[in-house]
């Protein structure tokens, strides 16, 4: 019976913090899920084995256990004739109520009764009932889903249905989630194990890119448009924001690349009611096209006023 190495199973050393074995399980169970690789043998496998090494690495009395055999079995792998259990390696310090056989079983990748090979059982199989399966209560597995929605979909919130393994979920969004942005859905996820908690949904929100507005945290900017002439001569313009038509006033020789700021008028701050950024505009003068011979001749009288511009 070989040896398992459950840190080099999820890619992490020795010293790894529960934090760091619950990120590298979730990340590796979402890779070699069932439902993500549908009729994989070589998944499934490594989906199980990741399952193994987390129930180890995630509960510290089978962790200290493990990290105590690990030292011990490399200490016997280097006696003359060393590599498998029995000879001078005393296995009985370890092993607990006999091996109760775990091959045969349907596990379960959401925790309802996990298929662990043989070196499990043969250092854990008393610690737990039912042919060495755990008993300790465990949370269910995480869903994850991902959610599109449009720049203006973000900004004003509100119901939207998605649906996850079949089922369909309404939920309500707040007003100013970001993209990228991940909320938890509790007790949405994988059943609990003996009695564990559900697992949680967590929705990440991905925001497409939008052609008027370009968003940084909650201020958005805006390109627009101006005639020669009114930036020339100064008057009245209307902006189209998010929240509604809004007229600002432009000074006389208004410069090509004026930016103004119009307050509130950006992104609503998330979970903070009656909070907005701003909204930047840069104005970008715009010549007049098919001049006709009347416009070319002012234009010429114009410019002669000015020899040196």
């Amino acid at each position: 019976m070989d040896y398992k190495d459950y840190y080099k199973t999820l890619g992490l050393d020795k010293n790894a913090t529960p934090d760091q074995i619950k990120k590298a399980y979730r990340k590796l169970a979402r890779q070699h899920h069932p439902d993500v690789n549908p009729n994989d043998k070589t998944a499934e496998q490594k989906f199980k084995e990741v399952n193994e090494a987390n129930e180890v690495l995630s509960d510290p009395e089978k962790r200290k256990k493990y990290d105590q055999f690990g030292a011990d079995w490399q200490r016997y792998q280097q006696q003359p004739g060393g590599g498998q259990p029995g000879g001078g390696f005393d296995w009985s310090q370890y092993t607990q109520g006999g091996g109760g056989g775990f091959g045969g079983g349907q596990g379960s990748p959401f925790g309802e009764g996990e298929d662990f090979s043989d070196f499990f059982s043969s250092l854990f199989g008393g610690m737990g009932g039912g042919g060495g399966r755990s008993t300790r209560p465990g949370a269910g597995q995480d869903y994850q889903a991902e959610l599109e929605l449009s720049l203006e979909e973000a900004y004003r919130g509100g119901p939207r249905t998605i649906t996850v393994n079949g089922k369909n979920l309404r939920l309500t969004i707040q007003p100013g989630v970001a993209d990228g942005q991940t909320i938890r859905l509790r007790d949405q996820g994988g059943p609990g194990r003996n009695g564990g908690p559900n697992g949680s949904l967590l929705i990440t929100f991905r925001i497409r890119p939008d052609a008027r507005y370009a968003r940084t945290g909650d201020d958005l900017t805006q390109d627009v448009p101006v005639s020669i002439y009114k930036a020339l001569l100064g008057g009245e313009q209307t902006v189209d924001t998010l929240s509604g038509p809004v007229k600002i006033k432009l000074k006389p020789e208004t410069p090509n690349g004026t930016r103004l700021r119009l307050r509130g008028k950006g992104f609503p701050v998330y979970r903070k009611d009656g909070q907005f950024g701003d909204l930047y505009l840069r104005l970008n003068l715009t010549l007049p096209q098919h001049l006709t011979d009347q416009e070319k001749d002012l234009i010429k009288q114009l410019a002669a006023l000015r020899p040196d511009a």
